[in-house]
């Protein structure tokens, strides 16, 4: 099928080159007009797709050529932008960064595969004619990508843009498509920490950043030219894309969803929704225990900006070691295994977590492990089959107080960090946590295996209840356990073969 849908991909020379300002201010302008838009971020990156669904007014969804094959981010691209006026890409990091010497899933190989238009963001900060150079350079260093226009940041004046513009234009016969102003100190528009910007749900709308991205725009953004730039896309061809299964809601999967825990794709949850879970949110804060629930999911985040609230969260902290303990399936990355494990050392203070592993980690004070991540299964776990490779990402400040031994884990570590050692992923029961992490549709398996935990969970509970406190010797006709069955999953495509999974 071929997408006719105008987009645009807003990429950079560099990380911290203003693409994300660019962005959010480009898509304030187009809601404004009443577009209907669709919007998302290349690369693993939570933050600031979280704040480009704040600024667009819809989900931001993340595409990603390393977790996730290109038919799969292609489909992920039409199903999103389908219906939409303008689709909105913004790159990651510098646009031929990739994670290799030849730029393999880069920003540029991304606009490639949407065959879509660029426009380039470029830091001013102390120079003119020379920013011509370097965009001359992208021209001719891969002259198949579609690099339509130029945005110029951190402009110091009237003089500073006339004689960069002109460069650019001449040497380069490119249009310059806006001037964004000097942003430093108190003018800044969202202050960051070590994982990047804060998160929306951290920062508070009085701060006037609507307003301020709205001004941006339109003194200093060709709103018109930027539209008719991303109208001369032509038509994608895309694979076809499925329309999401209706699956009755058979178990009830919890989610840690406040302001500590934001780090969860979207395609994550609804992948768990059409494996045939109710997902119900939780606040790592403020409840005191868990609902009724069959599973629990607990994503990334800030724990370690929260370590004190947490841990005065007695309550909920015996709730989930004691549900653990009574076999309560729970999948946890990165800030959630933060949260599992015994304690967390921030400076000189120690802060108790959830104790379900027996394992002390610490802060540092630069990153343990950023990047992307492939990991071997290579022991018995609840949710994947020994031998199976997965790809995700992992960024993590946190690590053990000590080098753990081989037998840790469940995961092998090929590429990147976990939890050192080459080892990745805690085990106890039917809890897993690993500092990696994973898109659902580069692992369809993987929602399918939670929801057939969460099942064989529920089962066991109802029969439980039902001999009063004793758990049953309950098997098939053939001597197995139960047999989980789930439909298709429509972000991946591939349709799930029952799962026997042994009591």
């Amino acid at each position: 099928m071929a997408l006719k849908c105008p987009r645009l991909v807003i990429a950079g020379l560099s990380g911290d080159s203003g693409k994300t300002v660019t962005s959010l201010s480009l898509l304030m302008a187009l809601r404004r007009r009443g577009l209907r838009l669709s919007v998302f971020k290349k690369g693993p990156d939570y933050i600031d797709a979280a704040w480009l669904s704040w600024a667009s007014g819809t989900t931001c969804r993340n595409l990603d050529t390393y977790m996730v094959v290109a038919d799969g981010v292609l489909a992920s691209f039409a199903r999103a932008a389908t219906g939409s006026d303008i689709a909105v890409i913004e790159g990651n990091r510098g646009l031929f960064d990739g994670k290799d010497s030849e730029g393999t899933h880069s920003t540029a190989s991304l606009a490639r595969l949407l065959n879509a238009p660029v426009v380039l963001v470029v830091n001013c900060t102390k120079t003119t004619r020379t920013i011509a150079a370097m965009i001359r350079g992208c021209q001719v260093f891969e002259p198949d990508l579609n690099l339509a226009g130029v945005i110029l940041n951190q402009v110091a004046g009237e003089r500073h843009r006339r004689v960069i513009t002109e460069a650019i234009e001449r040497s380069c016969h490119l249009p310059v498509l806006g001037a964004l102003p000097r942003l430093d100190g108190d003018d800044a528009l969202i202050p960051g920490r070590h994982l990047g910007l804060v998160t929306p749900s951290e920062f508070g709308e009085e701060s006037g950043l609507s307003e301020r991205l709205s001004m941006l725009a339109d003194n200093y953004l060709d709103i018109d030219r930027l539209i008719q730039i991303a109208q001369r896309a032509k038509p994608l061809a895309t694979p076809g894309v499925k329309s999401a299964s209706q699956t009755e809601r058979t178990v009830r999967i919890g989610w840690f969803r406040d302001s500590v825990f934001t780090f969860y794709y979207p395609e994550n949850l609804e992948a768990l929704e059409s494996a045939g879970a109710q997902l119900v949110a939780i606040s790592s804060l403020n409840d005191s225990t868990l609902p009724e629930i069959d599973a629990l999911y607990i994503g990334g985040g800030f724990p370690e900006t929260h370590a004190e609230q947490l841990s005065k969260n007695h309550a909920l902290r015996d709730a989930v070691r004691t549900s653990v303990d009574a076999g309560l399936p729970v999948y946890a990355e990165c800030g959630g295994l933060i949260f599992l494990c015994r304690e967390l050392l921030c400076g000189e203070r120690r802060y108790p977590m959830a104790g379900v592993f027996p394992i002390d980690l610490c802060m540092h004070d630069k990153p343990a492990g950023h990047g992307y991540t492939e990991i071997s299964i290579d022991r018995p776990n609840p949710f994947f089959e020994v031998g199976v490779t997965i790809r995700g990402h992992e960024f993590h400040y946190s690590g053990p107080t000590e080098t753990l031994s081989d037998e840790h884990g469940c995961m092998s570590v090929t590429s990147g960090v976990g939890l050192g050692n080459k080892r990745d992923g805690l085990l106890y029961k039917n809890c897993l946590a690993c500092y990696s992490h994973l898109h659902a549709s580069g692992v369809p398996t993987w929602a399918i295996s939670l929801v057939c935990k969460a099942a064989e969970y529920r089962t066991t509970v109802q029969l439980c209840d039902q001999t009063e406190g004793r758990v049953p010797d309950y098997k098939d006709r053939e001597g197995r356990g139960p047999v989980c069955e789930l439909e298709t999953i429509s972000q991946s495509g591939i349709e799930a073969q029952p799962l026997v999974l042994d009591c």
